[in-house]
């Protein structure tokens, strides 16, 4: 998606250690304007696929996905990252580590909110060795529910994560994909 690229080249902040900050419109500051149009393109990419619910972890994934799913005309779910008093019954968990925090988590989601009828997109903010889509597809199979894929917006793909989700087979839908990310200098695949 240029627009998205055009937006990180003149928002975006490179730090040392591979971190891209988009803090202004995408995980701190919401664009919501903007995310409209990467809802927009990720219902555009996927309007064909039959999904029936949108899945996310908290909490930057969120607005992405609301936006996506206010085109689709679906229900998004997102996985807690600790379980919660209100969270009752039964639920899918699997253990996700963050890099960004350095810390495991065990996402967790409510039974009651997918099932094998239904048909999941994934949808989060960034995506670099996979661990969160890696997590939120092992909760996807635990429901024995259908996969049709990942949206992301921003892929680091000189980090892999998305290359090995593709070379299992798994559609990877990504609205910036970059290459690298040296001298403060971003290169888009």
């Amino acid at each position: 998606m240029k627009a998205l690229e055009e937006k990180i080249d003149k928002e975006g902040i490179v730090y040392p250690g591979n971190i891209l900050k988009v803090g202004s419109f995408l995980n701190h500051q919401l664009d919501v304007d903007f995310l409209m149009e990467m809802g927009r393109e990720i219902e555009r990419l996927y309007k064909d696929a039959g999904v029936t619910k949108i899945v996310t972890i908290e909490s930057s994934g969120i607005a992405i996905a609301v936006a996506a799913a206010s085109f689709m005309h679906v229900p998004v779910v997102f996985a807690k990252k600790t379980k919660t008093s209100n969270l009752s019954g039964e639920s899918y968990v699997s253990k996700v580590h963050s890099f960004t925090h350095n810390k495991d988590y065990d996402i967790v989601i409510s039974k009651q909110f997918i099932s094998e009828n239904d048909c999941v997109l994934l949808i989060d903010d960034f995506l670099a060795v996979g661990n969160a889509l890696n997590g939120l597809i092992d909760i996807v199979g635990q429901a024995g529910a259908k996969l049709a894929g990942a949206a992301i917006a921003i892929e680091k793909g000189f980090q892999g994560g998305g290359d090995a989700l593709r070379a299992k087979g798994i559609r990877v839908e990504s609205l910036a994909l970059i290459d690298s990310m040296e001298n403060n200098k971003i290169i888009y695949r």
